[in-house]
């Protein structure tokens, strides 16, 4: 089959890869309908991230299943699946918890790679969700995103505890910022400000139910947030960069007593224990359980409740990978697919 593969910073090719086949009896393989390029895929690729090269890529996916092991139950060949970017069991404590991420027995689906033909899901049970028929395909781009963007936007929010009377700020304008704001909207949010410096993406941001845009990062976009909340600041902040600059951005933008839900990937990212202390700010997020809202999510999208798909600005042939990569480290898109 055809896979993209990191060779270097920088170097992303679509090679020949094995055809994968079934190992244990919980897996699944499937035939990938559409896949995408993710904000977290650029650390390496930028060389931020070290990876032993060559190393597979990719971890977003949809498509139709085409073999089960002998103990897959939920799922069976022929169904259109969504799965999350971590496999989990999903009936061990900590993800009946909701916190499928970290289920003890997790595996990071980005070390077997879905920007290719077909890719094998460990945990098929715990980790796919069918699709009530074969979608139309105007909604595969939607339920793409719900592989991981739309989750990581939607634990952001939740993480956040955006709800109805809240103001809600994003930090980050990237696909998972973007969709934050959709899922605060959707959470009933009454006031969405989303700091951003872009036109295209504020145009979105503004399509998927923002209320303000600021356009000052760090200290000087906390002074103006603050000038919009009567000095006190948003209810709700979510950090969907991963930076030292974003994360104290998001924590100084927040109120006293009000939540920050972080989902930017952290790097190198410090907090200082007094300034934390005192602000009475609270602290949630980490890797997105994906799989607790994808039976949720799914389901808005199939009655086109919401149309996340709008984040991919740029839909290209796997075969041409390489410049979906180069096109999201420039800034010339916002989001990329990719068809196998």
């Amino acid at each position: 089959m055809r896979g993209a593969v990191l060779r270097g910073p920088g170097d992303v090719r679509v090679e020949d890869r094995p055809d994968p086949a079934l190992v244990r009896p919980t897996d699944a393989v499937i035939r990938i309908t559409a896949t995408c390029v993710c904000g977290s895929d650029l650390w390496p690729y930028r060389g931020v991230d070290r990876s032993d090269a060559p190393a597979p890529m990719g971890h977003e996916y949809v498509g139709v299943v085409e073999q089960t092991g002998d103990q897959v139950k939920t799922i069976k060949p022929g169904d259109f699946v969504v799965g999350s970017f971590f496999a989990s069991d999903n009936t061990c404590e900590i993800c009946r918890a909701g916190y499928q991420s970290r289920c003890v027995h997790a595996e990071p689906i980005g070390a077997i790679g879905t920007q290719a033909q077909y890719a094998r899901i460990p945990l098929a049970d715990g980790t796919l969700v069918a699709t009530p028929a074969m979608p139309d395909a105007d909604l595969v781009p939607s339920l793409l995103t719900a592989s991981d963007v739309l989750g990581t936007g939607w634990f952001g929010a939740v993480a956040a505890e955006a709800g109805p009377g809240k103001t809600v700020a994003v930090v980050g304008d990237g696909a998972v910022g973007l969709l934050a704001v959709l899922a605060a909207r959707r959470l009933g949010a009454e006031r969405i400000v989303a700091f951003s410096r872009h036109a295209d993406r504020q145009k979105l941001a503004l399509e998927f139910g923002a209320t303000d845009i600021v356009t000052e990062r760090g200290d000087q976009g906390v002074t103006r947030l603050k000038e919009l909340t009567g000095g006190l600041g948003a209810h709700s902040v979510i950090e969907a960069v991963g930076t030292q600059e974003s994360m104290m951005q998001a924590i100084r933008a927040t109120r006293p007593g009000g939540h920050v839900g972080y989902v930017g990937v952290a790097h190198d990212v410090e907090l200082p224990g007094e300034e934390l202390f005192f602000s009475g700010v609270h602290l949630h997020g980490g890797p997105a359980p994906v799989r607790r809202f994808l039976p949720e999510l799914i389901d808005l999208i199939w009655n086109r409740a919401i149309d996340p798909g709008k984040v991919f600005d740029l839909d290209l042939p796997l075969e041409d990978a390489a410049e979906g990569y180069r096109a999201m480290d420039e800034r010339r898109a916002v989001k990329t697919l990719l068809r196998p």
